[in-house]
């Protein structure tokens, strides 16, 4: 896989030197097993897969070498370039500034680009109208597009399906970035239509059925479907795709509802007609990361700390899966980490932040989960690790316990 020139202080010096051993060890991905890193009074499980992903690195790339061939020219981001402050802050202080957003609010009005002005886009992908608002203004799109190719592969089959009559079903959550992207190049040719959960899948399937009528799924699917959207036509033949982040048993479970709901209706002769086994359209990262995690899940460890941004979708995901079993604190950088006895983190279902006192048990050795979403750099997940290990007296030298990795 390629390798991209991204700055140095986002590699990591720690758990960088055991992804590399990990990957030279491990070329075909079959082990999914955490690392496990003993300094005596503390035991991390490290994840197998965490941390920037292919589109990521891209994205970064492009956006720093952007700047660095454009020193006299105002540099602009559609929105966030990914989810994580450190990234976004950083390319901030070198001079680039946010046009939107993440929830698509304005924050440079479009009347002040200038044809010579330079916009990226970010890995999340753009809308096709916002795409065609920068070209009438004379601005150069392509040069500096980070959209995600896994991002492009959903877009793709989105339109396969739509050429092949059928309507495109989205699970992803309608105000996040690459949803807005998909859904727009999606209804460009086929009529869709966003859900963000099994729930809502079992709303949709209620017109399938027949049971509910136009006006109430104008009302219920509300700003979450393509113009002219008729339920009673467009719901008789579907395909399913994905936001790349979503979590992926819940993408197969939506699909496998619907393949047994056109079955219900038309019959198993005729399904090919009205149902298209796309599989899910997720990223590979986000299919390793979760499937990471779910051995993580198998450790015996007393709490976990998910790393990445506080509206990082792949990263949310990683902190539901670890929830099932641990105390999980979900925190952007050490900095959230206060004491031994105060964490400050996000609270993903509440949506706000919460301090839990004594999160760390008073037993040894204490076994702590670690890993990252797809856009955190490891060099966070460095800081967190050390933070960590200051609270302990009498610990193991961390050069002495990568030793102890190396030779295995």
């Amino acid at each position: 896989m390629k390798k991209f020139e991204i700055p140095a202080y986002y590699r990591s010096s720690i758990t960088g030197k055991i992804k590399e051993a990990r990957r030279i060890k491990d070329l075909r991905k079959q082990d999914f097993t955490p690392t496990v890193l003993d300094f005596g009074p503390v035991q991390f499980y490290i994840a197998r897969h965490f941390g920037f992903c292919y589109g990521v690195e891209n994205a970064i790339e492009i956006s720093y070498r952007a700047l660095e061939e454009n020193p006299h020219k105002r540099v602009f981001l559609l929105s966030q370039m990914i989810h994580n402050q450190e990234v976004n802050n950083d390319l901030q202080s070198r001079g680039i500034e946010f046009i939107m957003d993440t929830d698509g609010r304005q924050l440079i009005p479009w009347d002040a680009l200038r044809p010579e002005d330079v916009v990226i886009i970010p890995a999340f992908g753009t809308t096709v109208e916002i795409e065609h608002l920068l070209l009438d203004k004379g601005i150069e799109v392509q040069k500096y597009n980070t959209t995600c190719p896994f991002v492009e592969k959903v877009w793709n089959r989105s339109e396969k399906l739509g050429k092949d009559h059928y309507t495109v079903i989205i699970h992803g959550k309608p105000r996040h970035e690459e949803t807005r992207a998909t859904f727009s190049h999606s209804a460009q040719n086929a009529p869709s239509v966003i859900v963000r959960d099994m729930e809502e899948a079992h709303a949709l399937g209620e017109y399938v059925l027949g049971r509910k009528q136009a006006a109430e799924f104008y009302e219920e699917f509300k700003d979450k479907h393509s113009a002219g959207f008729d339920p009673a036509k467009d719901l008789r033949s579907v395909g399913v795709v994905n936001q790349t982040t979503m979590l992926a048993t819940e993408t197969q479970a939506i699909a496998d509802y619907f393949r047994s709901l056109m079955s219900d209706v038309y019959g198993t002769d005729t399904l090919r007609e009205h149902f298209a086994d796309t599989r899910d359209t997720l990223c590979y990262a986000t299919n390793d990361n979760q499937d990471a995690t779910y051995q993580l899940l198998e450790t015996d460890a007393d709490l976990a700390l998910v790393v990445g941004g506080y509206n990082s979708s792949n990263t949310s995901h990683i902190v539901e899966l670890c929830e099932r079993k641990f105390n999980t604190y979900f925190i952007n950088s050490e900095q959230e980490i206060k004491s031994p006895q105060e964490i400050h983190h996000y609270h993903y279902h509440a949506k706000e932040k919460v301090v839990t006192n004594d999160f760390l048990p008073p037993k040894s050795p204490v076994k702590i989960v670690l890993t990252s979403g797809a856009s955190c750099p490891d060099t966070l997940v460095d800081r967190v690790m050390l933070r960590i290990l200051a609270f302990f007296p009498g610990i193991r030298p961390v050069e002495a316990v990568l030793q102890d990795f190396e030779r295995k």
